[in-house]
């Protein structure tokens, strides 16, 4: 049977009063019959509905106003089987029955039963679209928020102080190190001349001292008692030399020459022991070597010391006991002048210069010295033996009178040399 193919209504008026003429036994043909054309009218309602689903998605792809959807297509009932002899049931008035195909009789809805329709679902990739449309929009503002916020103009933080200037109209520029003011060299490095733990350190930092103060001692009792071994070395040599000279005094035939000669000698050699197991134990306690201060001391009570000095764990290197400087009166500084710019360094008795301290606004004038003439790579700045520079300097040395200036030994400063 084709769609098209209209079903007079007189027709189905006829199939049913003949149903009603029929006896029982007639009628059995005929309700199987009928079946079959119900399981074949359900299947077209489901095809219809799935016809309406697809045309209706088509509608909302091709609708660009987003318009409502026309009106949803209800789902096909199955209609249940008309058993001979009772009423078919009645649509109620209001209801909308679906459509019937040309040549088959419409599906009745039961009563009481509540409508069922199937609205359309919305395709996957329309949502889709709206997810990406709205991370756009946020995109876009939190591109907007962040150019304003990083488009502020932020105003440069003020120095903590003025920055060093040059104050001649010529003038080059030098780093420098504050030092003690020595006729020659720089600081006073002490280093002990025999090994040993320290038993008593007796000076402290900052201490003014004066030549021959003792500084710290290094334990000697192993020396100590080389030294007594040495003493009765020369008891026992004496006594022997004396008996020999007595029995020579009393009889010379009694003793050779030779043997009382080789006993002299014999008293001499202990003295001489002896002499020196003295001057070594003194150097189990170290002395200033001249008149001035204790910058600092590198180590403590039970520290092991050899010639080398104190081994530093923090530099993994070894570092003098003790290191003085002179009285601070006055200071002297070392300024590095890069081997680019010696060129333009004024005549020894035209330069003149000025130095900045750093973290203030404290400018001093310096007084020239003289010039080390050694240009050596610039290490000295950093104190890294190891280090590898591809800077040499000059060292060109100056110095100030201290007075209250809050500068210390060890300090950097920046240095302008000018020409006078």
């Amino acid at each position: 049977m084709k769609e098209d193919d209209p079903i007079p209504e007189a027709k189905a008026a006829e199939s049913e009063s003949e149903a009603k003429a029929k006896t029982p036994s007639d009628l059995t043909p005929y309700l199987v019959k009928r079946v079959h054309e119900l399981y074949e009218e359900l299947g077209r309602e489901q095809i219809l509905a799935v016809l309406a689903l697809e045309k209706a998605e088509r509608e909302i792809r091709e609708d660009k106003t987003k318009a409502e959807p026309k009106p949803e297509v209800k789902a096909a009932e199955s209609e249940p089987e008309t058993k001979p002899g009772e009423p078919k049931p009645e649509v109620k008035p209001g209801e909308s029955e679906p459509e019937a195909k040309p040549g088959e009789p419409k599906p009745e809805a039961k009563p009481g039963e509540p409508k069922t329709e199937t609205k359309p679902a919305k395709p996957k990739h329309e949502v889709r679209n709206k997810i990406i449309f709205i991370l756009s929009i946020i995109g876009v503002l939190a591109a907007l928020v962040a150019a304003y916020i990083f488009g502020i103009e932020r105003k440069a933080q003020p120095p903590v102080f003025k920055p060093a200037s040059s104050p001649y109209e010529s003038a080059i520029f030098a780093n420098g190190i504050v030092e003690s003011d020595q006729t020659s060299g720089a600081n006073i490095n002490i280093y002990p001349e025999v090994s040993g733990p320290i038993t008593q350190v007796l000076v402290r930092e900052g201490q003014e001292v004066s030549a021959g103060t003792p500084l710290f001692t290094i334990d000697d009792s192993v020396q100590r008692a080389t030294t007594e071994v040495a003493e009765s070395n020369l008891k026992a040599a004496q006594d022997q030399y004396d008996k020999r000279r007595a029995s020579y005094d009393i009889d010379p035939k009694s003793i050779s020459k030779d043997v009382l000669d080789t006993a002299k000698n014999t008293v001499n050699q202990a003295a001489a022991t002896l002499k020196a197991a003295n001057e070594l134990l003194k150097k189990y306690s170290v002395k200033a070597p001249g008149n001035g201060i204790v910058l600092t001391v590198n180590a403590t009570v039970g520290s092991y010391v050899s010639s080398q000095g104190a081994y530093d764990s923090y530099t993994q290197g070894f570092d003098p006991l003790v290191v003085m400087g002179a009285p601070q009166r006055y200071l002297a500084v070392r300024c590095y002048v890069d081997e680019i710019l010696i060129s333009r360094l004024p005549p020894p008795g035209h330069i003149r210069a000025q130095m900045s301290i750093r973290g203030t606004d404290t400018k001093v004038p310096l007084e020239f010295i003289r010039v080390q003439p050694y240009v050596s790579p610039k290490i000295q700045l950093s104190n890294q033996r190891q280090e590898q520079v591809d800077l040499r300097v000059l060292p060109v040395i100056f110095r100030f009178a201290k007075n209250d200036a809050p500068v210390y030994p060890g300090q950097l400063v920046d240095v302008y040399i000018g020409q006078k």
